[in-house]
């Protein structure tokens, strides 16, 4: 019954506002856009808010803001704009206009800027201006931040109510200028490669498929823009990246969005190792430049990215975390697939030694890998792309990285050699054939430009929804991305 005098309470609400907005529209134009603001609530703080009431009487500044009505009661109101919250000063002549005021509305303001006697700034209202009537009622502060589905579904409405929901957004967009500028500054080529693709690659995962219809064909969603970066390597752009919207057709959860966002960037002339020490420059550079500090505060523990990253292989950190077991366990396809069992890992008929340890890995070690640390020596079974370790020909030159439990990057030397690569590719048809469904696609074109000659060349992947949910201390990436996709409502 209370939901039900909710939704009444609402639509009463709503008719109330809609008739004021007919009342404007009968007046003249209901949405002026003529108001000009020449300052921002934040600045003015940065600007006079060590000044004290009488030092600021005796400037006279007039200053002109516009923004949300969030609160209005009496002889005082607040408005917020992109960059916080100010209040405005309701004299005799503005009480009209203030009274017919709802929240939500959007209005412009020019006035001389006062300082109260509790040391608050606000500007008077010397002119005013509805710009925007607000149809809807703002949902009641503490109830609307708990809700997590309109949080999430409307999040025009949560970016209104929710300072932290702005908080978040403002160091991913900071965190991605900073990627951009650290990128850059070293000498890296920003480009952009195909969304639409003929051939999925550069990832082992299940594509979303799309039709053409001018070409009369079905093409892929891209899973990773991969291929199409080390093709420019190939043409001589040495030092590339591409921040990316990729696509994978897999299951949703606290970790995953089938759409998501990626920094690739691919080094000629460099190794794992390189991209190892650059990766933890760039997260020191990051935390110093976003937060302030190198110490990150995430989900009620402290990492200092100022320490050496610690660098382990998968063989080596499956023996660290499962103390039982020896080399001799997972070192034959026999033991490891009789440790697998003993852990119910479940493995599929055709699986190598190298799948069965990833998959031992996945099970036993990765949620344990909370300070940072890097995970190398990946079997080639699971790295298509990458290049064999000169000594040890059964695991590659890769790595991911891992922070808080969760893997946030993934990177390799670059296999240049284009007759292993194209068996490697035949390696993946098979297991497509097979029915492995997020197996890789030869490609032909891609086995071509490696003929011409790769250099040696290093490439990375780092998930950025999940390094904003480490650097602003959320454990959902739905926190993080700002229309997350969403199961149809009940």
């Amino acid at each position: 019954m209370s939901d039900i005098n909710e939704v009444q309470d609402e639509n009463r609400l709503i008719a109330e506002r809609r008739a004021k907005l007919d009342i404007l529209k009968a007046a003249g134009n209901a949405y002026p856009n003529k108001f000009r603001r020449d300052t921002y609530a934040q600045d003015l703080f940065e600007q006079y808010g060590e000044k004290t009431k009488e030092e600021l009487a005796e400037l006279e500044i007039t200053v002109s803001i516009a923004g949300r009505v969030m609160l209005n009661r009496g002889a005082f109101g607040v408005i917020q704009d992109m960059t916080g919250r100010i209040q405005f000063y309701v004299n005799k002549a503005a009480r009209p206009f203030a009274k017919a005021l709802d929240l939500g509305d959007i209005i412009g303001v020019k006035g001389i800027l006062h300082k109260s006697g509790k040391g608050d700034l606000y500007v008077d209202l010397g002119e005013y201006q509805l710009l925007t009537k607000s149809l809807r009622p703002l949902p009641d502060k503490h109830k609307g931040l708990q809700d997590t589905e309109m949080r999430y579904r409307q999040r025009y409405v949560d970016l209104i109510m929710n300072e932290e929901s702005r908080r978040v957004f403002s160091i991913r967009s900071k965190m991605v200028a900073g990627i951009r500028n650290f990128l850059v500054e070293r000498r890296f080529v920003e480009v952009e490669t195909p969304m639409l693709q003929v051939i999925p690659g550069g990832a082992t995962a299940r594509p979303f498929i799309t039709h053409h219809n001018a070409l009369g064909r079905d093409m892929f969603l891209r899973i990773a823009p991969e291929l199409y970066l080390k093709r420019l390597v190939v043409g001589g752009i040495e030092r590339v990246f591409e921040i990316n919207r990729s696509y994978r057709n897999e299951g949703l959860s606290t970790r995953h969005n089938p759409e998501f966002t990626m920094l690739e960037f691919y080094q000629a002339y460099a190794d794992y190792n390189d991209l190892m020490d650059l990766t933890e420059e760039l997260m020191r550079k990051l935390a110093t430049d976003v937060l302030g500090s190198t110490t990150i505060t995430y989900q009620g523990s402290e990492y200092d990215l100022s320490q050496p990253f610690t660098r382990i292989s998968v063989v080596d950190s499956i023996l660290h975390y499962n103390p039982t077991l020896s080399l001799a366990d997972i070192d034959n396809i026999e033991s490891a697939t009789a440790v697998a069992k003993e852990l119910h890992i479940p493995l599929k008929d055709g699986y190598g030694l190298g799948k069965i340890q990833i998959e031992i890995f996945e099970k036993t070690v990765e949620s344990k890998l909370d300070s940072p640390t890097f995970i190398t020596q990946y079997p080639a079974e699971v790295s298509p792309l990458a290049r064999r370790n000169d000594d040890n020909p059964f695991v590659t030159d890769r790595f991911e990285f891992f922070v808080g439990g969760r893997e946030v990057a993934n990177g390799f030397s670059e296999l240049n050699d284009s007759e292993d690569q194209a068996q490697r590719f035949k390696d993946q048809v098979a297991e497509m054939e097979a029915g492995d469904d997020e197996a890789m696609h030869y490609d032909a074109d891609y086995i071509t430009a490696l003929e011409y000659g790769l250099p040696p060349t290093a490439g990375q992947g780092i998930g950025i929804d999940r390094l904003v949910m480490f650097f602003a201390d959320c454990d959902s990436i739905r926190d993080v991305i700002l229309f997350p996709a969403m199961r149809p409502k009940v």
